[in-house]
């Protein structure tokens, strides 16, 4: 069995994580999605959530898990025996960083990662832009699945209020 993990904070999910979850799941037999806490920052949504949004948006692919997972990314693996991590790339300031995590990861485990690069479609998105877009009334419909959407401008209604 053929396993990978996708993490990330996914606050909120985006098309362009759904991108690289989906290309993953065509690559492997078993895709965890790995919901990061951080209990120092304050998302917009809570973990759970961001596991119930992502279970919605990719039950159709029949194979991936979703998961929350507290600590080191390569203590998640271990405990799964999944022997790569798969990370979207958007540029190449984004090889820098995940170069540097992806030789820590291999060298205190000997996990792998694999670069995917980002579909250019998405090549600018990040969880980030989208909350903050939105935040400022802007059309972010393109960009998240309808669900998410929908959670979204609910939420930062509720802030204004």
């Amino acid at each position: 069995m053929r396993r990978a993990v996708c993490p990330g904070s996914f606050d909120p999910v985006t098309n362009g994580h759904l991108d690289i979850i989906g290309r993953a799941s065509k690559l492997y037999d078993e895709v965890y999605v790995a919901v990061m806490i951080n209990k120092s920052k304050k998302g917009l949504f809570s973990v759970d959530e961001r596991i119930d949004f992502l279970q919605r948006v990719t039950a159709g692919y029949g194979n991936v898990k979703v998961e929350a997972f507290h600590g080191l990314l390569v203590d998640f693996c271990k405990q799964r025996d999944i022997p790569a991590i798969v990370k979207g790339l958007r540029a190449v300031s984004d090889f820098d960083y995940e170069l540097q995590m992806a030789q820590m990861n291999n060298g205190l485990s000997g996990v792998e990662t694999l670069f995917v690069p980002t579909n250019p479609t998405y090549s600018f998105l990040s969880s980030s832009l989208v909350k903050e877009v939105a935040a400022w009334g802007g059309d972010v419909s393109h960009l998240v699945p309808p669900l998410v959407l929908e959670a979204l401008v609910k939420r930062l209604g509720e802030r204004e209020a």
